[in-house]
Parts: structure tokens; C-alpha cells; sequence
């Protein structure tokens, strides 16, 4: 978990300082005032861009010299941080105890996951929402994953690339290109499928509660050669402008397990308690397999939950590692009880007691 973190230039933010201690961290504030900002710059401490996926280029404060920074420390006096520089505004920097490293690697020291009111549509959007949110709980349970999702993914850019250019590509280059998706591929493939058995399993060991029971399963075309088929594909893909085979083409199918109803059918309310259940069930199975629970960003989430399902999601998260949550009204986190506490203005952060 993180003890401290520190903001400089993000967002509205010129600078922030907050304290963190184990269990809750709750952020009260108004709308507009900086609070999922914060939660922004914790879920930037992990591999991927964020629960905004925003470009970093925007993410510096509008007002200020350009590049920002979000640092912070860990449990165990582990250093973390990442930003960008002014004269670099789409170049991300990580650091790791001071010293320079790859983005992939910050799976190794920080387990984020997160939850906001964009993600309420998750089951009617396009596959790749789903897609991502699939790599964020496979990555939760297999830090390889982000290196794996990396490399396949730059192997693919550079054959679209060469498929693309007028001149006739190199066969062996693009051979190359195709082993390296096949490798990675297959990488991906064994890792989210593994994700998604333990946690339908869990799922299916919850008891029926107040948030929906979800059943998963990936929907992707089986391919026994990837390189073989990409090498055939070639040509398909040329016209296309893109690789219309790979792993980059799953998708995550959620049923309500009680209703036996596909979840993008179900109605708004249902949708948000099969994610919020799939959500807390990972979380729990990210803590039994690894030994450490991740760090939960849940945006928003308390004010459209009835009192009921508010206290029973309080009770659930009691106990079970750090979890950062906004909202409105103080009031709202009343039956938490002890937690770490912080008013948001306007960009300024200030303890609560």
C-alpha cells in the first residue's frame, strides 16, 4: 500500500501532499474540485495510462510550466514515481528508488485497480473497453502480462507499418515480426485465461449477496499456428490496414450468474452490481493468490449505492487492504469509521480530522 503521495503540476493540482495509512482513504470535496485527479495519479503508478487514458500531454496542470510528477511511498521505504518533462510532454519517466525504469515493472511493486463512473457502460461498449479492463485483472495476477501486452503490441504496429508502405516488405522481416505476436500472443492468451478461470471460480464460490454474481468467459477465435496464420493473413491484412487476427481481437462475455442473462441486456443497475461484485471478488482473489491486497480506486461509488448495498460494501472492503474512494458528502463514509480523511478545494488537499 502506499504510505505517502505526492503530486507536482497534475491537473489542478500545483502540488499536493497527502498521508496515507492502511484501510480507507476517503476524499470529500465538490465536483470539479481535484478528487479523482488524485486517484488518477495513484492509478499512474501502475503499468497502462491510467483510469482516464488520457494523453500524457494533457495530465500537466494547464496553467503551469509544462510536465508534471506523481511520486510516492510504499510500504517496505520503496520509492515509486513517474511523469514527464517539459521539453518531453508525451514521454513518460519511471523511477524505482531513484533509479530509471521501465513502466512494465511498476507491477512488480504496486497492485492498482479502480473503478469510476465511465465504467458504468462497460458492457455495452466496444470489445476493447472490455479488453482492457480483462488486461488490468489479468496484470493484477500476473505482472509479466504488461511486458507481454508491450511487446505484442509494438511487434504489431511495426508489421502493420511495413504492410502498409508501398514498397514490397521484407518476407523474412515480417516473419520476424509475426514469431514475436505468436510468442506474445500466446503469452497473453495463457495469462488471461487463467485470470478469468480462478476468477469465475471465485465467483461461483460467492454467496448470492447485494451485488450481483457474474459469470466470465473469453470470446476469441482459437488459433493453433498464430504465426502461421499471420503470415497467411497477409495479404487480408494489407487491405484491411490492420491485423484482423490475435489476441488483440478478444472479448470479455459477463453473464448475470442468477439471471442467466447476458450483462450488456440487464439494466443499469445490474450492470454497475456485477461490476462492482466482479471488482471486489478479484480483489480478494488477488490477496489469497499473491499474500497482498491490491490498492482499490473506487470513484463515485458510495453516492449510488442505497444504504443497504453502502454499508455491505463498506463491510466487505473492511480489513482488506487500502482502498482510496471519493464523494461529495462526508456523510456518505460515516459508517466507515476510521480512516485516513482528506477535504479537496480547488486543488488543495486538506487533512480532515
Amino acid at each position: 500500500m502506499l504510505t505517502s503521495l505526492s503530486l507536482t503540476e497534475f491537473r489542478n493540482h500545483p502540488h499536493a501532499a497527502l498521508r496515507a495509512g492502511p484501510g480507507f482513504v476517503v476524499l470529500t470535496g465538490e465536483n470539479g474540485a481535484g478528487k479523482t485527479n488524485i486517484l488518477e495519479a495513484v492509478s499512474l503508478l501502475a503499468p497502462g495510462r491510467g483510469l482516464r487514458r488520457a494523453p500524457l500531454s494533457s495530465i500537466a496542470r494547464q496553467d503551469g510550466a509544462g510536465g508534471f510528477s506523481v511520486a510516492a511511498e510504499l510500504v517496505g521505504d520503496i520509492a515509486i514515481g513517474t511523469g514527464t518533462l517539459v521539453s518531453a510532454p508525451e514521454r513518460r519517466i519511471v523511477r524505482v528508488n531513484g533509479a530509471a525504469a521501465p513502466a512494465a515493472t511498476l507491477a512488480e511493486w504496486l497492485t492498482v485497480l479502480w473503478l469510476t463512473p465511465a465504467m458504468d457502460r462497460l458492457f455495452v461498449e466496444p470489445a476493447s473497453e472490455r479488453r482492457r479492463f480483462l488486461d488490468r485483472l489479468t496484470l493484477a495476477l500476473a505482472p509479466a502480462h504488461a511486458h507481454h501486452a508491450a511487446r505484442y503490441e509494438a511487434a504489431m504496429r511495426a508489421r502493420n507499418r511495413l504492410l502498409a508502405d508501398e514498397r514490397p516488405a521484407d518476407p523474412e522481416w515480417l516473419s520476424a515480426l509475426e514469431a514475436q505476436m505468436a510468442e506474445h500472443g500466446d503469452a497473453i492468451e495463457v495469462a488471461r485465461r487463467g485470470a478469468v478461470d480462478l476468477l469465475s471460480q471465485r465467483l461461483a464460490d460467492t454467496q448470492p449477496g447485494p451485488f450481483a454474481r457474474a459469470a466470465l468467459a473469453i470470446e476469441s477465435e482459437p488459433i493453433a499456428d498464430l504465426a502461421r496464420a499471420l503470415a497467411e493473413g497477409r495479404r487480408r491484412d494489407t487491405v484491411a490496414g490492420r491485423t484482423l487476427i490475435g489476441p488483440h481481437r478478444a472479448d470479455l462475455a459477463v453473464v448475470h450468474r442468477d439471471k442467466d442473462q447476458a450483462a450488456a441486456l440487464c439494466s443499469t443497475g445490474e450492470q454497475k452490481a456485477l461490476l462492482l461484485g466482479i471488482v471486489l471478488a478479484h480483489a480478494d482473489l488477488v490477496a489469497d493468490r499473491t499474500g497482498s491486497p491490491p490498492v482499490l480506486l473506487l470513484d463515485e461509488v458510495a453516492a449510488h449505492l442505497d444504504p443497504l448495498r453502502r454499508a455491505a460494501l463498506f463491510d466487505r472492503l473492511s480489513g482488506r487492504g487500502q482502498v482510496w474512494m471519493t464523494g461529495t458528502e462526508a456523510g456518505l463514509f460515516d459508517a466507515i469509521g476510521a480512516a485516513t480523511r482528506y477535504v479537496v478545494e480547488n486543488g488543495s488537499v486538506i487533512a480532515d480530522a
